[in-house]
């Protein structure tokens, strides 16, 4: 199993979600969304929504290639089956707030599945309950910024992904 491509980046789960899509895909999908708070990372084939236990504690993502998925580390704090299909080749990694924290080019266009795997989630958002309990007084902002900028541990999910296929070809509602 040789790794063919990774990608990493840091995004601010807002809302508690980071998102990952195909660059040409609608923007959102609430089935999608309310499945991912059960089962932390859910999608509809173009978009995958990652929950988070925080909102404010930047976590990382990562876009792992593969030409056969590794499976996920004994020490995962969990995981599950994904597909993402990209018809561009370029996949966004956004945050709902801010907008995208960054993007990948995937080896070629078509739709790559494997699997999702998380550590550090419950670390963080017990550091992230922690760090309210601070006095609300002139210094309550700053010592939240510092707080949330030294996190001791690091929210983290990994996309371990192969490429199954070429995507579906794009049907233009003139050729209906």
């Amino acid at each position: 199993m040789a790794l063919l491509a990774e990608y990493r980046c840091k995004a601010t789960p807002a809302r508690r979600v980071v998102e990952v899509y195909d660059a040409d895909a609608d923007l959102s999908n609430d089935e999608a969304m309310a499945a991912a708070r059960r089962q932390v990372v859910a999608g509809n084939g173009y978009h995958l929504y990652i929950r988070s236990l925080q909102p404010d504690i930047d976590v990382e993502v990562a876009i792992r290639v593969w030409d056969t998925p590794p499976g996920p580390p004994a020490d995962a704090e969990g995981h599950v089956p994904v597909s993402i299909e990209s018809e561009t080749g370029i996949l966004v990694v956004n945050q709902l707030e801010y907008g995208p924290a960054g993007e990948t080019t995937l080896p070629r266009p078509g739709v790559y599945e494997g699997h999702a795997w998380w550590e550090g989630r419950q670390a963080t958002a017990d550091y992230y309950e922690s760090s309210l309990g601070h006095p609300t007084d002139d210094t309550f902002e700053d010592h939240l910024t510092q707080a949330w900028k030294n996190c001791p541990v690091t929210e983290r999910y990994v996309l371990d992904l192969a490429y199954t296929r070429d995507p579906e070809p794009i049907v233009d509602d003139e050729d209906l």
